[in-house]
């Protein structure tokens, strides 16, 4: 057998909560075994496009791209991003009447976000969008365009959810707290998952060393939310661990069975509103 370390590339968000969960590994402040780990810190439907190509065998990915992935990629049980009662916002200007924005042009982070299909499903219908990188949306908002496109409404995750008012916006939907009045669940966001091809020992490996580095930031928050602070733009201190603790948290340590069961509710209605390909029900790691 070859002594030569196991690579498992990891992908995640290049925003404070990822960070958080994943600062053990990055810092090496766990063992690893035979598994060594690389980072590589890109924007959330940036990951989802390159989980198609299985590039990296564990990535952050949204549960929405989930849903075309299955034959590729198992769902970690620990990793969730959960908005329990809150989550990605459609924020528009101060002074935008609703039927201007409602009817125009939404900027939105992604196509396979779970922001876009929870955005979808709201309306029941589908609808003009640009997409923007995330950390940009709420200055396209805030100016109106994005290139040579209008923008008259902006979908936001990450900080943005925090920090709209500083651009002059306005809350018109809280998505997450829309979900949970519709279902009395989480509204799940995103998880991590396994390449399959790796078998079900190294899947099982992995899960269970994320889940020790998630558990060491929990432990050990003071230190791991100044690596996570880096990662957040405009966010002070006070600011950081608020979002960090909106979505790293004890649905982060195990999707449990209510987690799950608001996946599979989730990709129903997704496939009911004609978002989702197939009907299908999530698979974890066992």
């Amino acid at each position: 057998m070859s002594d030569s370390p196991f690579l498992i590339r990891v992908g995640h968000s290049p925003d404070p909560d990822d960070a958080f969960m994943f600062y053990a590994l990055a810092k090496d402040k766990i063992p690893t075994g035979r598994y060594r780990f690389t980072h590589e810190l890109v924007d959330i439907e940036t990951l989802n496009q390159r989980a198609f190509s299985g590039e990296l065998e564990l990535t952050a990915v949204s549960i929405h791209a989930y849903a075309y992935l299955t034959d590729r990629y198992i769902l970690c049980n620990c990793g969730a991003s959960m908005g329990d009662n809150y989550g990605p916002m459609v924020v528009a200007r101060e002074g935008m009447r609703d039927r201007d924005w409602s009817q125009g042009t939404i900027a939105v982070p992604g196509r396979l976000t779970s922001a876009f299909l929870a955005l979808r499903m709201y309306w029941n219908r589908e609808f003009d969008y640009v997409t923007v990188p995330f950390d940009r949306i709420p200055q396209a908002v805030a100016e109106g365009r994005y290139g040579d496109r209008p923008v008259d409404a902006g979908l936001l995750i990450h900080e943005g959810q925090l920090t709209y008012a500083q651009s002059g916006l306005r809350l018109i939907v809280d998505l997450g707290r829309w979900w949970t009045e519709e279902t009395g669940l989480p509204l799940p966001l995103g998880a991590n998952a396994v390449r399959k091809d790796l078998g079900g020992e190294v899947a099982r490996d992995v899960d269970r060393i994320l889940l020790e580095s998630i558990r060491y930031g929990l432990q050990h928050r003071e230190e791991a939310l100044a690596y996570a602070q880096q990662f957040g733009r405009d966010l002070d201190t006070a600011l950081a661990d608020r979002f960090v603790g909106m979505y790293v948290n004890d649905w982060t340590l195990d999707f449990g069975p209510r987690g799950r069961k608001a996946i599979a509710e989730f990709l129903r209605r997704g496939f009911e509103c004609g978002a989702v390909p197939q009907p299908l029900s999530p698979e974890f790691i066992t």
